[in-house]
């Protein structure tokens, strides 16, 4: 993997591992018997979507804007969910969307007939759908916990029963069930959910008009370790008791570990530990080191005084605490190195920003044989568009 030919700050996707990444879902897909769909979410970058579509049943959107690029850049299955919608947003997705999945019985009051009717012009069939929230927390940090108390995401048991009450019409338009309660997490946390989403919900999901379960994202499929025997088993169980089809929609399995962010040391100040200033930018361009937070992996090195020199990693932002986090490495730092940190397909490119007036970084491709092209570069008029 030779990265020295292309300007930094630049993002670089590694087709070989998305390759093995699609194959393992595939394999899942297919001995499961369920469809698994790219939560274009985590990884937008549509160059790779004529391969992912190889592979994949097709793409799910978070609104309007993805899913008219699942549309137009896959083509395949395309399905939406949002916590709510606008009049003329339903009218534009019914059209492009196999699925369109709503958050609560008022916005199926007002959306699911006249979504049904679009459908059904378009060819679409049994494509309502009702997102569900089972109440069953199987995380510790409540920003990535749809089923925390107070959470807007999903129906409820209870607020399921009341809407049936005050919308007595708007769920028989309903076909699907949908249900995401995970975030990076194995399949036991998935058996643990459906244990409870089975005692609240099972009778609903036995009902004839009900055709599909969409078990959401958050399934760590493609990592080590992943059980992927019992997700099929599970999958396979919830196929034969309720005949019904099972989606499934992992963003980050799909591009887990098929990604690079490469920077160059930019300077180095000394303020008790030695820091380098990078091009990239934990705030611009890997907003999860901030938000989650987490530290990212970074190639050739250690934790802090694992390897005989340390440094913290910040950026050229103005920013003080846009900080990656404190690296330990076997050789000294010099200006001009450059460094790589992996994992960088996911959350990164569909995440990043211009804060500062900061430049995006290029998108690259390397195929399997090693081979680099750029695929896309970003400029001062890339800021400015941006704002007025």
């Amino acid at each position: 993997m030779d990265l020295s030919g292309i300007k930094t700050p630049a993002y670089v996707i590694d087709e070989g591992r998305l390759k093995n990444n699609l194959e393992i879902l595939k394999e899942v897909s297919e001995r499961a018997g369920c469809k698994i769909l790219l939560a274009q979410k985590a990884f937008s970058a549509f160059c790779e979507y004529p391969l992912i579509g190889k592979y994949l049943a097709g793409a799910t959107a978070s609104g309007l804007f993805e899913a008219r690029l699942g549309k137009e850049e896959m083509g395949k299955e395309n399905h939406v969910f949002s916590p709510a919608y606008r009049k003329e947003d339903i009218e534009e997705l019914a059209a492009i969307c196999d699925h369109v999945i709503f958050n609560s019985f008022y916005q199926l009051e007002c959306f699911a007939k006249l979504t049904a009717k679009i459908q059904k012009e378009h060819g679409f069939e049994n494509g309502v759908g009702l997102r569900i929230n089972p109440e069953c927390s199987t995380q510790e940090e409540p920003i990535y916990d749809p089923c925390a108390p107070g959470s807007r995401l999903g129906v409820t048991k209870k607020n399921f029963t009341e809407g049936l009450k005050e919308y007595p019409d708007a769920f028989k338009y309903v076909s699907g069930l949908h249900m995401h309660t995970l975030c990076e997490q194995g399949a036991k946390p998935l058996e643990k959910t459906l244990r409870v989403f089975e005692k609240k919900f099972g009778d609903v999901l036995s009902l004839p008009q009900i055709r599909w379960l969409n078990l959401g994202g958050g399934h760590h499929i493609t990592k080590p370790g992943y059980d992927r025997e019992l997700l099929i088993k599970l999958v396979k169980n919830l196929k034969d008791k309720y005949s019904v089809e099972v989606y499934l929609e992992p963003g980050e399995a799909v591009a887990l570990n098929a990604g690079y962010l490469v920077t160059e040391v930019m300077d180095i100040v000394d303020n008790g530990i030695k820091i380098l200033i990078l091009d990239a930018s934990a705030a611009c361009h890997m907003p999860d080191v901030l938000e989650m937070p987490y530290r990212p992996p970074l190639k050739d090195s250690g934790l802090p005084d694992e390897k005989p020199y340390t440094y913290r990693l910040s950026s050229c932002t103005c920013l003080a605490g846009d900080i990656t986090g404190d690296y330990s490495f076997d050789n000294e730092i010099k200006r001009g190195d450059r460094l790589v940190f992996e994992d960088m397909a996911i959350y990164s490119m569909v995440k990043n920003n211009t804060f500062n007036g900061m430049p995006l970084p290029s998108i690259y491709v390397m195929d399997e044989a090693g081979s680099i092209k750029k695929v896309k570069a970003f400029d001062y008029d890339d800021f400015k568009n941006r704002l007025s």
